[in-house]
């Protein structure tokens, strides 16, 4: 809840209640006077009167308004770190341009990283070699600015450092005390670049304790299958492919709905203060009702 009025002592409205009463039932008694003439002030008077009990009458409800402490309620989430560490590893290289495959992945990505609120989340690209784009962060922000500035050749065109970024993601993961570690790892082609083992990336990921999702994108023979399965199922993690657009934004929903952070952030309620404006409009109405008094 965002901007909510309330107030802390709504119960003290109730003296309006007893204000009217005493407006009716309590009239202080005057002994009275008759002179001629006496029907033309009684109607100037009740004139004046009127405009006087009203003017009171608003000074009291201003009053009575602030005594009830008018406050603008705002509730604050803040994020703990708690919840998952996620790696995700996006291929650059030269194939993802075929068929607008990389903004397609971009925006599955993007809407993914949306739901993973309490979550930390860090980005690797590669294709020629590989690099780590975003650490492991809680800036969703900054990550989706920068994921959307990435274009295929960032990293270059000509081959696909797969192993190399597995294994420098989970670098990531190094000096990380979290229960939940996992890295997305998705690519339409095989490793060509031969800069690290297969071996060793995957040895480095089960020692960190990182489970590894892998995402085969494309035609049947645009990736090789056994090695995404063999990194998956050494890690923990599981093997999906995709060849359409909807299917990869299965497989994200998937992951999303197996890795679930049942972590909520915490909430606190922050309080803006108003009453100072109603009674600074009362105090500055039973000014005039004094200064009328005294004419």
């Amino acid at each position: 809840m965002n901007g909510v009025v309330a107030f802390e002592y709504p119960a003290v409205f109730l003296l309006l209640l007893l204000y009217l009463a005493c407006v009716r039932f309590c009239k202080p008694r005057f002994e009275s006077i008759i002179f001629p003439g006496v029907v033309w002030m009684k109607e100037a008077g009740s004139r004046r009167t009127g405009l006087y009990e009203a003017v009171k009458f608003l000074a009291f409800l201003l009053l009575v308004t602030a005594l009830a402490s008018p406050v603008v309620k705002n509730q604050v989430e803040v994020q703990n770190d708690k919840g998952y560490e996620i790696s995700l590893i996006l291929d650059a290289s030269g194939s993802m341009a075929q068929g607008g495959k990389f903004d397609i992945v971009k925006k599955i990505v993007e809407a993914f990283v949306k739901e993973r609120r309490h979550d930390k989340i860090g980005l690797t690209i590669f294709a020629d070699f590989a690099y780590v784009a975003v650490p492991l962060t809680y800036d969703k922000a900054s990550l989706l600015r920068l994921l959307d500035k990435i274009e295929v050749g960032i990293a270059g065109t000509n081959r696909t450092a797969l192993y190399e970024a597995l294994f420098m993601s989970t670098k990531l993961f190094k000096d990380s005390h979290a229960k939940n570690k996992i890295a997305i790892l998705l690519t339409d082609g095989m490793d060509n670049a031969g800069t690290v083992p297969l071996d060793v990336a995957v040895n480095t990921a089960k020692k960190y304790g990182i489970k590894v999702y892998t995402i085969g994108v494309g035609q049947p023979g645009d990736f090789n299958p056994y090695v995404l399965e063999k990194i998956a199922k050494e890690t923990g993690g599981k093997y999906f492919d995709a060849d359409s657009v909807e299917k990869l934004k299965a497989v994200y929903r998937t992951i999303d709905r197996l890795e679930k952070s049942q972590i909520k952030g915490n909430r606190y309620i922050k309080k803006h203060y108003y009453y100072m404006w109603p009674l600074t409009g009362a105090l500055l109405l039973m000014g005039v009702l004094l200064f009328w008094r005294r004419r």
